[in-house]
């Protein structure tokens, strides 16, 4: 199967695609890295170290607590 950057690769044509040898599963996730590494995208935080926090604190005393 030869997957290409024009027709689209993507994780999911990865996922979906059945390759004949490890070597050309590894060839199609170089692709797929090489394009993404091309085209980044940045991630902004949109919460805060505190809200985070929080989080898992709560969660932890959730884990610990008995239902």
């Amino acid at each position: 199967m030869s997957l290409s950057l024009e027709a689209g690769l993507s994780s999911r044509s990865i996922r979906r695609s059945a390759f004949k040898s490890v070597k050309e599963l590894e060839t199609a996730i170089y692709r797929y890295l090489e394009h993404h590494n091309e085209n980044l995208k940045s991630f902004n935080w949109s919460a805060t170290a505190d809200t985070i926090i929080k989080k898992v604190n709560r969660g932890e005393q959730a884990l610990k607590s008995e239902h």
